[in-house]
């Protein structure tokens, strides 16, 4: 289960990254919009403001978020990405920090674009931190003795894969491409603001493991490794390094 509200707090800085994604977008008048995984809509609600005359296709794997997207008022529908197909007028596809829980997503991206017309646009960002302190921190934990069983086996760096691997497959596919990554550095605020952010995403496989008294102790398990390696600030913040890898590719 995903917790729309949890997701949504940094709303700001967690959507830097979909803003500079869809800026090298050139599409100019497309007939169908496509935003794989949209989460709680509010950065879907974007798409629709830049392509008022497209139509909005929206989906996510998790009911919890698809609601919270019609209340924000897109006309999201529960899907897997894995099964989805393009119809014959989708001009841009946007897939935002979502291919990164899809082990197969290399084959699924030679697949859509083949499935795409000539002259659409795909747009893919996925987090490319798997081997940070926020992400190895929560693996080395889940790897002891008391929680290996219920939340081990976490994946880490192969999750994704580096801008110029993405480059490749998108040209070996008949693409032109452009592929980058960017690392923000966010400034939160707050006790614990590393798991605070991470809460919201990397930690829900093993909050759905747990029950509340695990997960509590699982918590104050990792919450000090996270401070020592993302101190925080006389002044209460802490800087988080937030590593992002992108590629928008013409078909």
């Amino acid at each position: 289960m995903w917790d729309p509200v949890k997701y949504l707090d940094y709303a700001d800085l967690r959507g830097r990254p979909f803003y500079d994604l869809i800026a090298r977008i050139g599409a100019t008048d497309p007939r169908r919009v496509v935003d794989l995984g949209c989460g709680p809509g509010n950065l879907t609600v974007s798409l629709a403001s830049r392509w008022p005359g497209a139509k909005l296709e929206a989906l996510d794997s998790s009911p919890e978020m698809v609601e919270a997207a019609r209340a924000a008022g897109v006309d999201a529908q529960v899907g897997d990405v894995r099964e989805w197909s393009p119809s014959p007028d989708t001009d841009v596809v946007v897939t935002n920090a979502v291919l990164q829980w899809v082990p197969e997503h290399r084959s699924l991206l030679r697949r859509w674009v083949e499935e795409l017309p000539a002259g659409a646009w795909f747009a893919m960002q996925v987090p490319g931190n798997m081997d940070s302190p926020s992400h190895s921190l929560v693996r080395e934990v889940a790897g002891r003795a008391e929680w290996a069983s219920r939340v081990g086996g976490l994946r880490g760096v192969e999750a994704v894969d580096s801008p110029l691997e993405y480059a490749e497959l998108f040209a070996d596919a008949g693409c032109f491409v452009d592929a980058w990554e960017t690392t923000y550095v966010q400034r939160l605020s707050g006790p614990d603001a590393v798991l605070e952010w991470i809460t919201g995403t990397a930690l829900r496989p093993v909050r759905a493991a747990l029950d509340d008294g695990e997960w509590a102790r699982f918590r104050a398990e990792l919450a000090p490794l996270l401070n020592e390696a993302y101190p925080p600030r006389p002044d209460g913040t802490t800087w988080f390094p937030f590593r992002r890898v992108f590629a928008v590719a013409r078909v």
